[in-house]
């Protein structure tokens, strides 16, 4: 499995990205995968997690309402799209796939990860 996550970059406060995560090496139609991000100097935390299916989500309380997880199992992809960035969204992003199809907040739930893409949100 090799991840690829990208769409990071600079923006400035109440912008809106979309990062994708792509399975170049397999497919993972059948797994739950997530988001994750890790701010300087703090734990890795959860963002978004979307099943199999794409037929159902969860989200982290502080992102609810402004990101959305989507995927595209024909494409090999995940989407987050993130609207109303705000400087406390800076972060290294991960996406992550589940060692199975049902949808997890626990990082220990995810066997693969990316390299993470860089999102600076600048106030």
């Amino acid at each position: 499995v090799q991840l690829q996550a990208s769409g990071g970059g600079l923006v400035q406060t109440g912008a809106d990205l979309r990062l994708s995560c792509t399975n170049s090496r397999r497919t993972f139609s059948n797994n739950a995968v997530g988001w994750f991000r890790q701010a300087p100097g703090k734990e890795r935390e959860f963002v978004a997690t979307i099943s199999w299916r794409g037929d159902n989500s969860r989200y982290a309380e502080i992102v609810k309402g402004r990101f959305t997880i989507s995927r595209d199992n024909a494409k090999n992809t995940v989407y987050l799209r993130m609207n109303n960035l705000q400087p406390e969204d800076t972060a290294v992003y991960y996406c992550a796939v589940g060692r199975g199809s049902w949808m997890s907040s626990n990082s220990q739930d995810y066997a693969y990860w990316g390299q993470g893409t860089l999102v600076t949100v600048s106030s």
